[in-house]
């Protein structure tokens, strides 16, 4: 049997898994044809899980959906039944999509087990490959439907929620063969899992600007979503003086300017955002008197995120105290902070610096992932691959074939020193 031991051998620099999710990037494996969709349960959906059983069985791989429609593979391990190290991703996606957001981390997922597969190398733990079912909620109004179910954090499902086309959920597990009532069962035990390793594109610029072509994630952001509303006093263009306009839009601009200004103050991995701005009435000749925006606040410890909101919330009733205008504050979400496991990000680390021959270059995900809800589950890391520009929920998301190559043998090395290791239990990791 091979060794556990030793550098994993080099691997082709064209990748399989990118040309792979290209492959998945078009009709029939799209809801539209012309852009990517990929809804959960949808008829794309189910043929793209088709195709990746497949790949899943030529890699050596039984393949299964589960009660929440989640698509897994299993590769044993040396005991059958051992717990398995879950690596997983997401298979939907959003609306006018990239290839490779959630669907590249499946296909280096696949091409680990058909890695050790041709080895004939079984590990001491298994390996199963999760392609989740409804990451993004693009099709009804909730998001990490399904990883929730696997984690077991999912108290009951919202049976009535309803698509576009005013299908409910229900209805849509009925016509895919899935029982609601059984949904839940999708869960997994503590015992049954080793940890998770979630491989995803960046989603940002850093790792490009660094000319680095995977990272390490230390943290999923904490996030805060407000809702500001700015109401001043309309009036005529023409006629109202510039000294007595209590205009709301000239109070925004300069709230947003504040918001800039506080979020790029802080250290790199706070962000704050402004991505939506209603203004009323909305006519050419009137001054606004209503101004509506989203305020975005994100950092990788609540601490951060916490100062930095605190600092906007002050600017911001500063601004309107001093324009005349009245403000409203509505919280309309908070996401505490996600930390990957530093055993296994520290592995992680290694591995990188193994494979590559430079230090990791350690990142806060601004953006959420699988791995924040598995969190709950069991320890959990995480690998970022570049992408081009940093863009991704576009046409244009793009990735270089040997940082994907590059992504493999990082997975490979720290899956064979995980199993290296003197025991493997579930508990071992600090979670």
């Amino acid at each position: 049997m091979p060794s556990l031991h030793g550098q994993p051998e080099a691997l082709p620099t064209d990748s399989r898994a990118v040309k792979r999710c290209d492959q998945l990037g078009a009709h029939p494996f799209s809801d539209t044809q012309d852009g990517l969709f990929r809804a959960y349960l949808s008829d794309a959906y189910k043929a793209t899980c088709t195709q990746v059983a497949q790949w899943m069985h030529e890699a050596g791989m039984t393949s299964r959906m589960d009660a929440a429609g989640n698509l897994i593979g299993r590769y044993e391990g040396q005991t059958p039944g051992a717990p398995a190290l879950l690596i997983g991703s997401h298979l939907d996606s959003v609306r006018n999509a990239g290839r490779y957001d959630g669907m590249l981390g499946v296909m280096l997922g696949i091409e680990v087990v058909a890695h050790f597969a041709a080895q004939g190398l079984r590990l001491p733990f298994a390996l199963e490959v999760i392609g989740f079912g409804d990451e993004e909620g693009s099709r009804f109004p909730t998001s990490m439907l399904t990883s929730r179910a696997v984690a077991g954090t999912l108290d009951a499902l919202p049976l009535d929620a309803v698509d576009a086309n005013g299908t409910t959920l229900r209805d849509v597990l009925h016509s895919n063969g899935l029982d609601p009532a059984r949904y839940l069962e999708a869960a997994y035990k503590p015992q049954q899992v080793l940890a998770y390793l979630e491989a995803h594109i960046e989603q940002g610029p850093v790792l490009e600007a660094a000319n680095m072509g995977v990272g390490v994630v230390t943290a999923i952001a904490a996030q805060y979503r407000f809702k500001v509303s700015m109401q001043g006093v309309a009036g005529h263009a023409g006629t109202m003086p510039m000294s007595l306009r209590k205009d709301a839009l000239a109070a925004a601009a300069q709230a947003i300017a504040a918001i800039e200004r506080i979020g790029a103050s802080g250290p790199e991995d706070l962000v704050a955002t402004v991505g939506q701005l209603c203004v009323g009435p909305g006519a050419s000749n009137v001054v606004p008197g209503q101004a509506t925006f989203s305020l975005d606040i994100r950092a990788g410890t609540a601490q951060v995120r916490d100062k930095a909101a605190t600092e906007i919330c002050a600017a911001l009733h500063t601004i309107a105290q001093q324009r005349g205008i009245t403000l409203a504050l509505e919280r309309q979400n908070d996401l505490p902070p996600t930390p990957c496991d530093p055993d296994l990000t520290e592995r992680l680390a290694t591995s990188v610096a193994r494979v590559t021959g430079h230090t990791a270059r350690r990142l806060v995900s601004g953006a959420g992932h699988d791995a924040m809800v598995m969190a709950a589950l069991t320890p959990v890391c995480m690998v970022f691959i570049r992408c081009k520009e940093g863009i991704s929920h576009n046409p244009a998301e793009a990735v270089r074939h040997d940082d994907a190559q590059q992504a493999l043998l990082v997975m490979l090395d720290f899956i064979r020193t995980l199993a290296a290791s003197p025991a493997q239990e579930p508990t071992e990791f600090s979670a």
